[in-house]
C-alpha cells in the first residue's frame, strides 16, 4: 500500500521534492524526496541506513519507501540543497550562517567530508586563528567609506560561540569571544535573536489543504513568522569569562598607553634631537596619545574596547595629514625615524595582544603558539613528578 500527503495532513512537501526521486525523508513536519543514490554517494551513513532491509508490507510513501530523520528540517533542507545544488559563498554575509551551521552540523553527523571541509574554511575564515586573518576580516566589515558594520559580513558572534561548543570547534573560540567583548556590557547580556527556521519542527496547518489534494510548498527562502523570537544569551559562565576578557583588554591597553606613549623618549636616530630635544617628537607623541583616550578604546568608530583597533589607530595618526595647528591643516611634525619606532612598538603590542585573546577568555593558548608549547612542557614535567 502506498500512502499519500492526503493520508499526512499536517505534513509539508518542501521545494526539495524530485519526481522521479526513489526515497522520501521525513523530518518534523516536512518531506523530501530525493534520491538514494545521491545520499549513498557522499555518505557512509546513508549507504548503511538504506541497506538494511525492509519488513514485507511496509507502507509507502507515494511509492517510495520513507525514512524518518530526526534532525532539524532546516538542516535537512540546508543539507539537501548542498548536496544537489553546491555550496558557494559570493562573500562574507551573516545571513549566510543558517544554512553553513545546519549543513556543519549534519555534514559532521552523516560523514560528508566534503561539505564540512568548506563549512569549516568559512568558519574559520571569518573566525580566525591569527592576527592576519582577523585584520583580513576586519577590513572585509568595513566599506570604502570607513563605516564598519561587522553584522552584514558576519552572525552575532553568540551563534558562533554555541555552534562551536555544540560541535567542539575551538579554533573559533577566542576570536568569536573577542568580537562579542567590544560590545558594551547591556548589548552582551541582551544577547541575539535565534536564526528563524525555514521550516518549522512542528505540524504546520493545512490540514485542508491537503484533504483537497493540493500538496502544500514551503519556499525555503521563506520564514515562517512567529509571535515572539527566542533569544541567544550568554550563560553565566561564558558571561563571566567574557566580562573578564574585556577587563583584561582594556586594562592592557591603558598599560600600553602609560608604558609607551606618555613620557616616550625619542628615537635614538631622532633628527630632531638637536631641536630643542627633539621637542616636535615629543609633543606629536602626547597628541597621539590624547587623540587615542580621547577615541576611548575605539567606541567613536563603533568598536567599543578593541585592543587591537585602538592599536591601530596609533600608527594610523602618524600618516594623517588632517590635524590642525591653529591655522591650517598639517600632519604630525614627528620625524621618520620616531615615527618608526612607535610602528615597530605597535606592531610588537599588537602581536602580544593576539597571543594573549585565548588567555584573556580561560580558553587556553592558540594551538601551536610558544604559550602552548611551554603548558604543554610543564604538563609533561608534572607528569614525570607523578610518575
Amino acid at each position: 500500500m502506498s500512502l499519500t500527503l492526503l493520508d499526512f495532513p499536517t505534513l509539508v512537501r518542501t521545494d526539495v521534492w524530485f519526481s522521479d526521486g526513489n526515497v522520501v525523508l521525513i523530518a518534523g513536519s516536512a518531506a523530501f524526496r530525493v534520491h538514494k543514490g545521491q545520499l549513498e554517494r557522499h555518505s557512509e551513513i546513508f549507504q548503511d541506513l538504506f541497506s538494511v532491509p525492509q519488513p514485507e508490507g511496509q507502507l509507502l510513501f507515494e511509492g517510495c519507501p520513507w525514512v524518518e530523520l530526526h534532525d532539524s528540517p532546516s538542516d535537512i533542507l540546508h543539507l539537501l540543497h548542498a548536496l544537489y545544488d553546491g555550496l558557494y559563498f559570493d562573500k562574507p554575509s551573516g545571513d549566510d550562517f543558517p544554512a553553513i551551521a545546519g549543513v556543519l552540523r549534519l555534514s559532521t553527523k552523516y560523514m560528508i567530508e566534503h561539505l564540512r571541509q568548506r563549512c569549516l574554511v568559512r568558519l574559520t575564515t571569518d573566525w580566525p586563528s591569527t592576527l592576519a586573518g582577523w585584520d583580513a576580516r576586519e577590513k572585509v566589515a568595513t566599506d570604502k567609506d570607513g563605516r564598519y558594520g561587522p553584522r552584514e559580513a558576519y552572525p552575532h558572534p553568540l551563534l558562533v560561540i554555541s555552534l562551536a561548543l555544540e560541535l567542539g570547534i575551538t579554533d573559533v573560540l577566542p576570536s568569536a569571544y573577542l568580537d562579542l567583548a567590544r560590545y558594551g556590557p547591556r548589548r552582551i547580556v541582551s544577547g541575539t535573536p535565534l536564526p528563524q527556521p525555514v521550516i518549522s519542527s512542528v505540524p504546520l496547518t493545512g490540514t485542508k489543504d491537503c484533504l483537497e489534494g493540493k500538496s502544500r510548498v514551503l519556499n525555503s527562502s521563506r520564514t515562517p513568522a512567529t509571535d515572539e523570537e527566542d533569544i541567544l544569551v550568554p550563560s553565566h559562565a561564558e558571561l563571566s569569562a567574557i566580562l573578564r576578557g574585556r577587563e583584561v583588554g582594556q586594562r592592557h591597553i591603558a598599560m600600553f598607553i602609560e608604558n609607551e606613549l606618555v613620557s616616550r623618549p625619542i628615537s635614538g636616530r631622532c633628527f630632531n634631537k638637536h631641536h630643542d630635544a627633539g621637542r616636535a617628537c615629543r609633543e606629536s607623541t602626547y597628541f597621539v596619545m590624547l587623540n587615542i583616550l580621547r577615541a576611548i578604546g575605539g567606541i567613536s568608530h563603533g568598536r567599543d574596547a578593541d585592543p587591537l583597533f585602538t592599536l591601530t589607530q596609533v600608527v594610523e595618526m602618524l600618516g594623517r595629514t588632517d590635524f590642525t595647528d591653529g591655522v591650517k591643516q598639517c600632519g604630525l611634525k614627528m620625524c621618520a625615524a620616531c615615527k618608526m619606532d612607535v610602528e615597530e612598538c605597535v606592531v610588537a603590542a599588537r602581536k602580544d595582544v593576539w597571543e594573549q585573546v585565548p588567555l584573556w577568555f580561560d580558553l587556553g593558548p592558540w594551538k601551536g603558539s610558544k604559550e602552548e608549547v611551554v603548558l604543554d612542557a610543564e604538563d609533561s614535567e608534572e607528569i614525570a613528578r607523578a610518575i
